[in-house]
């Protein structure tokens, strides 16, 4: 058990917020989550799919499910430990602008549009259920390490707006580099990079114009699902579709850069670095 200083300093540590820290803790999570996905695949990888993880219930659980239920558990830890679940979950001391709506509408047509075209009989029943399910833990995740806890680090050591937004989305698409340890191709993983930075800037955007980290994990959590089972794996793509729905979901990819480039010139702003018992505030024009 720690003593009331040891968890102040552990606090306060966290509190002065930075970059460096926000790295820090992303590097830790991901070394953490890449361990229980190592220990679960030597504990239970003849229950995975090495050609298709897709193909069974058991599959998708022990290779998809269960580090990712690890990862969040560290995560709830981590900030039930700095007590910053309030100030996460908190409406954002930043407000967003009319037209940063077009992130969250733009992800959540395409959610629908691929909801309405999954070929659902092609997969063996309770893969689609727990597939949706994962993608509520990989929303819960991603979101609350970078749209919650990155963001508020770099808030807190005083970045402006723009510089939230950009490295909170690097740190994002970075964590996706860990593809490589899977035996992905060089090039298939920095063009997921290039493109998870972008999804990451419209997921910024969406935290910002809704005010709450809730819709970020809600809108995550429904698009990596959606598109796996849209496309029959994790960063591949089955070829043209067609799939009146799928066909028309397609080009949700390019909006996403598209309005990544946008926000890198129109969003501005800085909110003021807060303590414990101080209210947020904002300051310039956002």
């Amino acid at each position: 058990m720690s003593t009331p200083a040891e968890t102040s300093r552990w606090t306060a540590f966290w509190d002065r917020g930075g970059w460096w820290r926000a790295v820090l803790l992303a590097a830790v999570y991901l070394a953490l989550y890449l361990g229980a996905s190592l220990l679960v695949g030597s504990l239970f990888g003849d229950q995975v799919d090495a050609d298709d993880v897709f193909a069974t219930p058991q599959s998708v659980f022990f290779g998809l499910t269960m580090p990712l239920v690890v990862g969040c558990a560290v995560l709830v830890a981590f900030v039930a430990s700095v007590r910053w679940f309030p100030v996460l979950f908190g409406r954002q001391p930043v407000p967003g602008r009319r037209w940063m709506w077009l992130a969250p509408a733009l992800v959540g047509i395409a959610v629908v549009l691929r909801l309405l075209g999954i070929d659902y009989g092609a997969y063996a029943g309770g893969v689609v259920f727990l597939t949706l399910l994962t993608g509520a833990f990989i929303g819960f995740a991603e979101e609350v390490l970078t749209r919650g806890i990155v963001v508020k680090m770099l808030r807190d050591a005083g970045r402006s707006e723009r510089g939230v937004m950009v490295l909170s989305s690097l740190v994002f698409a970075l964590l996706h580099a860990s593809n490589l340890l899977g035996g992905q191709k060089v090039v298939t993983v920095a063009l997921t990079i290039a493109y998870t930075f972008c999804f990451g800037i419209c997921m910024y955007l969406t935290l910002r114009v809704t005010g709450n980290l809730v819709w970020p994990i809600v809108l995550h959590g429904l698009y990596d699902p959606t598109l796996f089972l849209s496309t029959g794996g994790i960063d591949t793509t089955t070829g043209a579709s067609e799939n009146t729905f799928l066909v028309l979901a397609g080009p949700a990819n390019i909006l996403f850069i598209v309005l990544a480039v946008v926000a890198l010139f129109a969003v501005r702003g800085r909110a003021r670095p807060t303590g414990p018992a101080e209210a947020p505030a904002v300051t310039g024009e956002v």
